[in-house]
């Protein structure tokens, strides 16, 4: 039985999420699966996923084969770069110590570039809502300024009283 890491499609027309699992090759898209192993959600930005990293090593040691979406999620949550380094300490390349702490470190480096994106894009919106702030309150201004009431002074004529009467 031939089976494949793949993603479930779930959520409304136009708000897809997604399930990440491990499925037989033959069953449908939505189908039976044998074990999900997470959820991705790419409505948000930065995208959500969310994964059983040892149960997704599990199932490509047994020779499931991940689908291209599921590969790049697989690789974005250093699943693909666990299952390397597990190779390498098989071969005898280094120690489960040295693979664990080269894991970590590229897991802290990923997540401060994840949190770097997601800062960005806050300071990005924060900033454009200043922005248009700023372009409200010129335009309420302006619209304050128009429609002011002007007041008019009239200069009194020299020689003129102030009662109108004639001498």
């Amino acid at each position: 039985m031939p089976v494949k890491i793949r993603l479930q499609r779930h959520g409304k027309k136009g708000k897809p999420f997604y399930w990440i699992v491990a499925a037989d090759a033959r069953s449908k898209r939505d189908g039976k699966y044998l074990e999900k192993l997470g959820t991705y959600n790419p409505n948000t930005n930065p995208a959500t996923v969310n994964l059983d990293v040892d149960g997704a090593i599990t199932w490509l040691e047994n020779g499931a084969q991940p689908t291209d979406t599921a590969r790049n999620l697989l690789s974005y949550k250093g699943v693909m770069m666990k299952k390397h380094l597990k190779g390498g300490v098989k071969k005898g390349a280094f120690t489960e110590e040295q693979a664990d702490e080269k894991f970590n470190s590229w897991l802290t480096e990923k997540e401060a570039k994840i949190a770097g994106k997601a800062s960005g894009l806050q300071a990005d919106a924060d900033a454009a809502a200043a922005k248009a702030l700023e372009a409200e309150k010129a335009v309420n201004e302006a619209r304050i300024a128009a429609n002011a009431p002007e007041v008019v002074e009239e200069p009194a004529a020299e020689g003129d009283d102030a009662t109108g009467e004639e001498e």
